[in-house]
């Protein structure tokens, strides 16, 4: 099997899946009970916090584990919105997020908040005089996405961090979910507030994430309870799911600083092998982060490809997985300016650092044989 869907998702690392399972054997009591195994428990939880913050360079009080993107998003969007209304109902976004914070803004507007989404240039950058334009009085939030989950072009994070810190009263909120273990991101130096994280696609579990929250920035909480995680996220602690978030963390983290040349090299190759393919069209910019490529083949079905090189046990998507079946064009390359042929057909392929390049090798073949046996069907 070939499997080139990582933005989608990843594969377990079996050293996570490991520790999921001791802690959840060893470690089941609740980390709140007051008996000797709660506190137990509880001490190993305050070390996972303590290492999650050493890893992403921040206080250990700002890691709020959480279920994943979806929630991690939510939460810094919804709760920054709620917690400051009365201050400003005007948010800051872009056309090209996930869908998670996209609809959590478009949800926001039926509750009387203004959402400005700036545009993008073809390269899916936005415009940072464009932003600093935007910004108002009223303005409580900026939320952009570092790494676009379909394009892969990377946001001017520093910039934009700058352009907040000269508004002390606005946030700023960065969805990392791609972008980490792939494109640094010092959350300090860039003026970060909140920050999502996702273990899902770092070889670390479904159902386990982290939400960077500085200790200085409030934000209303979305769940209600027993207080847990500040006060921002009640509910019993899902232990394991945090040790297993931390160990997949720490090992990204190793692996970007040992192999992300290596990456990166896989990328090129791979994008300028599609740039010589007949038919093919590349969408995603050259400064790219090293994972993610989008390419179009005007005159076909992407869904047909995909099934096609399905059958050869080679795995690559569409659109963001939590768009994919929908039917229309791409949201992202139609606001990125791209015509309709090459938003209806285009197809994503991201790597891992395992993928080797046999692999990617192989899968351009069964590529080329695709595009040519879908044409001479259509003939």
């Amino acid at each position: 099997m070939i499997y080139l869907d990582n933005s989608a998702t990843t594969k377990t690392d079996p050293d996570v899946l490991r520790s999921f399972q001791q802690v959840s054997t060893t470690f089941f009591a609740n980390p709140s009970s007051i008996h000797s195994l709660g506190g137990q428990v509880e001490k190993l939880y305050t070390k996972a916090r303590q290492q999650a913050a050493e890893l992403l360079g921040v206080n250990q009080n700002e890691i709020i584990f959480t279920a994943g993107g979806t929630e991690g998003n939510n939460m810094a969007i919804k709760g920054a919105a709620l917690e400051h209304q009365n201050r400003g109902r005007h948010i800051i976004t872009t056309e090209i997020e996930h869908p998670s914070v996209y609809e959590a803004c478009k949800g926001l507007e039926k509750l009387g908040f203004d959402i400005t989404y700036l545009p993008v240039n073809e390269q899916g950058k936005i415009s940072v005089d464009e932003l600093k334009s935007a910004i108002g009085k009223d303005t409580i939030l900026i939320s952009v996405i570092h790494v676009n989950n379909e394009m892969g072009a990377i946001q001017p994070i520093k910039e934009i961090g700058d352009i907040a810190a000269k508004h002390p009263k606005l946030l700023f909120h960065v969805d990392d979910v791609q972008g980490l273990g792939k494109v640094p991101l010092d959350l300090r130096r860039n003026g970060v507030d909140l920050c999502t994280y996702s273990g899902h696609k770092i070889h670390g579990l479904k159902g386990t994430g982290i939400l960077y929250v500085n200790k200085r920035t409030k934000i209303f909480p979305l769940f209600h309870g027993g207080n847990q995680e500040r006060a921002l996220r009640s509910g019993t602690e899902n232990v394991a799911g945090a040790v297993a978030m931390v160990k997949a963390l720490r090992l990204v983290k190793e692996k970007e600083k040992a192999e992300i040349d290596r990456l990166y090299s896989n990328r090129n190759y791979l994008q300028k092998a599609l740039k010589n393919m007949d038919g093919v069209i590349v969408n995603t910019p050259e400064d790219a982060a090293p994972h993610i490529i989008n390419f179009s083949v005007p005159g076909t079905k992407p869904e047909v490809i995909i099934h096609m090189l399905g059958e050869k046990d080679i795995f690559i998507s569409t659109k963001s997985a939590c768009s994919s079946k929908e039917k229309d064009e791409s949201r992202i390359l139609t606001a990125c300016g791209f015509n309709k042929d090459i938003a209806i057909s285009a197809l994503r392929v991201s790597l891992s650092y395992e993928t080797t390049k046999e692999e990617i090798n192989e899968f351009l073949q069964a590529l080329q044989n695709a595009i040519i046996q879908f044409k001479q069907v259509m003939e």
